[in-house]
């Protein structure tokens, strides 16, 4: 008789410390251990570049801890559930809960599908510390600002956020041909190897994350509250990545980060917790959150189009060095500082009037940590039309930032070197430079270093004047 098999369906979740799905199936007995990449059922959501590419490694990682018994496949998940299911003796399928759009639609089709055929299907909370409909106001509603939703619907309860989960101490995994790819054929990869520049930031898979937060909590959280607004300073935490894949749970770094004691530093570390939080519950609330104003008023906002200024910001060659600095910092890392991606995007949205949505779409090719809630929400707040928006006369100086927080230049000449003999007082805005200054530096503009694409005064009074001309318009 063939032995009935149990299958854990891996998503954002590629770990198995703290995986309540995993521990689910593994109690019912033999397990499959499945990820499926689903880009036809994704479709314009279908993870960016150097998602994928992170996504490779991060598999590679889970399959070495699961003694190269993970199964991976390509297409639509709800036919390749449909023919495993078919084909062989499936008594359970476990998996824990997604939040984008895409997925709730299609996780509601294959539940129903796997509960017709009497095969026991089961979701779990794996990836959030609170669920979307687990936080709500007096009056049944959701939150749509965040401070009332982290204080008073998240923490105002007074319950403890849970222990992480312990890995199975028993997992039996199941043998045999499931007519699974391999992960080569997943085409995760580039073709053409950008991601060698890349390489030398990560490492991957659970146990590197679980290493990052080590590192983060011992080193980097005393101070984290002032320190994580300056880019050369080792005072963020690197995990949204690990995050994002599952390679921890938010349990795990917020239990973690619990035991580094209870000042103000950890408070503000949670509140970031808090707030990627908060960006699930937006996008379950909101599942237009991706592509449509929250704010229904900025859908007569005078964006402009234009290329070159678009190209010329995504290349970080702008004539703006802390904005320079921090795109480059995105093309050579997969990464950028908290403190800089506010920076960047209050240039893109106000300086330059382009649209939010090409700045989240550039971001989401080109982050390792794209998280389609994280990322629509953060752009929707620096343009000003989301929930608890930045208001619209907040235009971040991309000189006084600079000079603020990259005060010695650090972070700015790393990425900028055409700069890095720039004295000081003029790094940040090198226009303002003598020419005997700008020779001694090396610097010719417009020739090694752009001229600024716009007259920094110039354009934010522009921005306030079409900030002002919008109308109230009924939610």
């Amino acid at each position: 008789m063939t032995t009935p098999i149990n299958i854990v369906w891996f998503r954002q979740d590629l770990r198995l410390i703290d995986n309540p799905a995993l521990i689910a199936a593994a109690k019912a007995g033999t397990v499959l251990p499945i990820y499926i990449l689903d880009d036809e059922n994704s479709k314009s959501a279908s993870i960016g570049s150097a998602s994928r590419w992170w996504l490779h490694h991060s598999l590679a990682a889970l399959n070495k801890s699961l003694k190269d018994k993970l199964r991976v496949y390509s297409g639509d998940a709800k036919a390749i559930f449909h023919e495993l299911t078919t084909e062989h003796s499936v008594q359970s399928v476990h998996w824990n809960r997604c939040y984008e759009p895409w997925r709730i639609k299609r996780d509601k089709l294959i539940k129903k599908a796997l509960i017709d055929a009497d095969i026991d299907a089961q979701s779990h909370k794996g990836s959030l510390l609170w669920e979307p409909w687990e936080i709500s106001k007096s009056d049944g509603t959701h939150y749509r600002v965040f401070s009332p939703y982290y204080y008073r619907g998240c923490l105002g309860t007074g319950a403890a956020v849970e222990l992480p989960l312990p890995k199975p101490s028993r997992l039996k995994l199941a043998d045999g041909e499931f007519g699974e790819s391999s992960l080569d054929e997943l085409g995760l990869l580039p073709r053409i190897p950008w991601d060698k520049q890349l390489a030398p930031h990560w490492k991957f898979g659970e146990k590197a994350a679980a290493k990052t937060l080590e590192t983060f909590v011992e080193n980097g959280i005393f101070d984290y509250k002032s320190g994580r607004n300056f880019p050369s300073q080792a005072n963020v935490s690197r995990l949204s990545p690990y995050l994002h894949f599952g390679e921890l749970s938010p349990r795990q770094v917020w239990n973690r980060a619990q035991l580094a004691g209870d000042g103000p530093d950890v408070q503000h570390f949670f509140s970031e917790l808090g707030w990627r939080e908060f960006a699930h519950t937006q996008l379950f609330y909101f599942p237009k959150l991706q592509s449509k104003n929250l704010q229904a008023k900025f859908d007569q906002f005078p964006w402009r189009k234009n290329a070159k200024h678009l190209r010329a910001w995504q290349k970080g060659l702008t004539g703006y060095p802390i904005v320079d600095a921090g795109m480059r910092e995105l093309w050579e890392t997969g990464y950028m500082h908290n403190r800089v991606r506010m920076i960047v995007g209050s240039f893109l949205v106000k300086n330059l009037l382009l649209h939010w949505r090409d700045g989240e779409a550039w971001f989401w090719d080109c982050l390792v940590d794209a998280d389609l809630a994280n990322n629509s929400a953060a752009w929707q707040w620096i343009a000003g039309c989301g929930a608890d928006a930045a208001p619209y006369f907040r235009v971040f100086n991309p000189v006084t930032q600079g000079e603020k927080f990259d005060k010695a230049g650090e972070y700015t000449r790393h990425f900028v070197p055409e700069l890095k003999k720039m004295p000081d007082k003029f790094l940040f805005q090198p226009w303002a430079a003598s020419k005997e200054i700008l020779d001694d530096a090396g610097v010719e503009l417009g020739v090694n270093y752009p001229e600024p694409i716009v007259d920094i005064k110039a354009s934010r009074e522009r921005a306030l004047e079409a900030f002002k001309s919008l109308k109230p318009t009924e939610e």
